[in-house]
């Protein structure tokens, strides 16, 4: 460190030291007011000038150094000059004061906060260059945070200081007028009966609403801004649209026709979307099909001395399009007109926040939701595009079971269906550039689904990162990096499953200027609105969770704060969110796992049962896997829990509902769970934790008890 900041911050040191030491912040309060008010008020008259510099210097020194006694100060100037002289003097005060403690902060810190953490900053680096001003605006306009935390946390920034100091002069000057207007009729008291005076009374309601008043004043401002450019009509045609038919558009026009909204579905292919037709439903009828012809290839493991079977694959393909059609009228225009909703298929592109065009017809509304999806991800590698990939779309159209299959990615949607053509006989090998399959469980889950995927045959290379596709005779090849040496895999077919990328183009957000974030969501705050309040997002579009029943969560919040975000807005949470891999086993996890407490530096204590203990996994020859739960060290309170076994994902719902309704393993403990079932497990995971929680001295006296009434 620099001399001259050693120096700084040992005067810094002594000054609030001495501070505190010699109780210095008693000469700020109201009770020294009161007792000295006469004399303060004759040396104010006697000398208005040197009484006005000494409270100037006071209040720059104690704002620079942030210490605390802002609101006094403020009262007791407003008490000493009245409204209009104490304004004046205060708003200089403050604003002086904060910009040297911003000054402080970034000559102290801001290089050493930019060096280690500058690739984290980026983002707000470029928010604060961009619209740091009205940033600041906002924070001094609505006191969200203490202004000393404000000035110490914008010095660490780049914003410029005049930038920062005319901002903070116009910012705080209503809420200063404010409390200087309080502190003039504070002065005024004299007796109890003055407590109910008209002006205090006035005085004291508009410091408790200013926030109030303030953040409906910055909306206001805001709202002028974006809409500045796209005239508002003077009615609507409905009161909402809603772009995307998959489980969030649904789910959000059957909210907004449920309170008999007016409401238009806009679907450019096929309703229901992504989880009927080409996800969730068919994958799981083909991962019916696949445990069916693994569990004739166990048939010794039940007793059965032996069971074969003959299939045709187009046949399996054929039974997963029929399950679509039998679930397709839920989803269906004739359902969702049947309540109320206004079905258009085409494609919907909107050309204002208050204007959508389909069809060649534009049409009007209050309130837009985008329920966009996602699609596959296919990164760039050379070759690619020459091998006739599939992906999670696509792959439910072929009829020819694949002999050698390339399985591009180890998550979620690659590990489902590498284990599937795997039973129906399929050579599968599975590329995974990370370390692990299913990089976001625990170390030890990740081992026990490779294992169980290697015991079926499965090719899995882990730490293989895909670096070209190319022909080589009558097969393809993919090369790989593994470890720094080239290897080459030969293959039939490739399915690139390595995720999915939230729809963003073709609907009009580039035209509207409608950001998106780094992980290519598009930009939203908590009540699901962007840049345009009337513009919500919800499911895959809006992220940070691909999931079906995120999306349907998040479509209440969006349809409801649309309908009626001008009573109430609500903020979506995100608080309880659980998921499953359909592999087998299966894995199930709601919360915190070990990876995520460590990453978060959140202190847990985690108790195991392994299901080889659990008399129905024994009887259903599926004695394999664990309940795995992570609580607060010595406390009843979940920080999450991970299954794995047969149904985990139907398993997990116990803790998805403690965790929701706060209530821990000793309620569970209490629960009655029929015998014989795979949820007596999660029963006995909490006895786990009981018995390590046992209090031991309790215990030890009541074994004397007991001993003593054997006598």
């Amino acid at each position: 460190m620099k001399k001259s900041k050693i120096v700084l911050v040992l005067v810094i040191i002594v000054i609030v030291v001495a501070f505190f030491a010699f109780d210095l912040s008693r000469f700020v309060s109201p009770d020294f007011l009161k007792q000295q008010q006469d004399s303060i008020n004759t040396y104010y008259e006697n000398n208005p000038w040197q009484t006005i510099f000494i409270y100037f210097l006071i209040y720059v020194v104690m704002a620079a150094l942030s210490l605390p006694g802002a609101i006094w100060i403020t009262l007791i100037g407003g008490a000493i000059f009245g409204v209009l002289v104490g304004s004046i003097v205060i708003s200089f005060a403050s604003s002086i004061g904060a910009t040297l403690a911003f000054l402080v902060a970034r000559f102290l810190l801001r290089d050493w906060v930019q060096d280690r953490f500058g690739n984290r900053l980026n983002a707000v680096n470029e928010g604060i260059e961009k619209d740091g001003a009205f940033y600041l605006f906002t924070l001094r306009m609505i006191p969200i945070f203490p202004f000393w935390l404000i000035n110490l946390l914008m010095g660490l920034t780049k914003i410029r200081t005049w930038v920062f100091y005319v901002v903070s002069q116009i910012g705080m000057l209503t809420a200063t007028v404010i409390y200087v207007n309080a502190g003039s009729q504070l002065a005024q008291i004299e007796s109890l009966s003055g407590i109910l005076s008209p002006g205090l009374l006035i005085s004291l309601s508009l410091i408790g609403i200013f926030p109030l008043l303030a953040k409906k004043f910055i909306e206001f401002v805001n709202a002028k801004k974006v809409y500045r450019d796209y005239p508002k009509p003077e009615s609507f045609d409905r009161n909402m649209v809603v772009i995307g038919a998959g489980s969030s558009g649904l789910v959000a026009s059957y909210i907004a026709a449920a309170v008999k909204a007016k409401v238009t579905l806009i679907e450019k292919n096929r309703m229901g979307g992504d989880c009927l037709n080409t996800g969730c439903v068919p994958s799981k009828a083909l991962i019916r099909s696949a445990k069916y012809m693994n569990n004739i290839k166990r048939a010794r493991e039940f007793g059965i001395k032996s069971a074969s079977a003959e299939f045709d694959f187009s046949d399996v393909m054929e039974r997963i399009q029929s399950v679509i059609k039998q679930i397709e009228p839920h989803d269906s225009v004739e359902r969702y007109t049947s309540l109320g909703v206004d079905v258009i298929q085409g494609e919907g592109k909107i050309t204002s926040p208050y204007h959508v065009k389909v069809n060649g017809e534009t049409l009007s509304t209050r309130n837009i939701v985008i329920a966009a999806g996602a699609s596959p991800l296919v990164p760039p590698i050379p070759g690619i595009d020459d091998m006739g990939y599939w992906t999670s779309d696509n792959i439910w159209e072929i009829r020819k079971l694949p002999r050698r299959l390339v399985v591009l990615g180890g998550g979620p949607i690659g590990s489902e269906l590498a284990q599937c053509f795997a039973r129906f006989g399929t050579q599968v090998i599975q590329v995974e550039m990370l370390p692990r399959l299913l990089n976001r469980e625990d170390v030890e889950i990740s081992k026990m689904i490779k294992d169980r995927f290697v015991e079926e045959g499965i090719d899995v290379r882990l730490e293989h990162r895909a670096t070209s596709f190319r022909r080589s005779g009558d097969s393809n090849v993919l090369v790989c990096d593994h470890k720094g040496e080239e290897v080459e895999i030969e293959f039939d077919n490739l399915l690139v499953a390595l995720g999915r990328a939230p729809n963003t183009k073709g609907y009009g957000l580039e035209e509207l200027g409608i950001p998106t974030t780094r992980s290519g969501t598009v930009e939203v705050n908590e009540f699901l609105q962007t840049k345009f309040p009337n513009i919500y997002v919800c499911g895959d579009a809006a992220g940070p969770y691909q999931f079906t029943h995120v999306g349907s969560h998040q479509a209440w919040f969006a349809s409801v704060n649309a309908l009626f975000g001008s009573f109430r807005k609500f903020k979506v949470d995100y608080s309880v969110i659980p998921w499953a891999t359909f592999t087998e086993p299966e894995v199930a996890r709601v919360g915190l796992n070990e990876l995520e407490a460590k990453e978060k530096n959140v202190n847990y204590e985690v108790t195991i049962y392994n299901l080889d203990k659990l008399d129905r996994a024994i009887a259903d020859q599926s004695a394999e896997g664990l309940v795995k739960v992570l609580t607060v060290p010595n406390k009843d309170r979940i920080l999450g829990a991970t299954i794995v076994g047969e149904h985990a994902g139907e398993m997990i719902t116990e803790f998805v509902t403690a965790m929701r309704h706060g209530f821990g393993l000793n309620k569970i403990l209490r629960t009655i769970h029929t015998y014989p079932t795979l949820s007596e497990a999660n029963k006995y995971v909490a006895g786990e934790w009981k018995r390590a929680h046992a209090p031991q001295n309790v215990l030890a006296w009541l074994e004397k008890y007991h001993r003593w009434r054997l006598n």
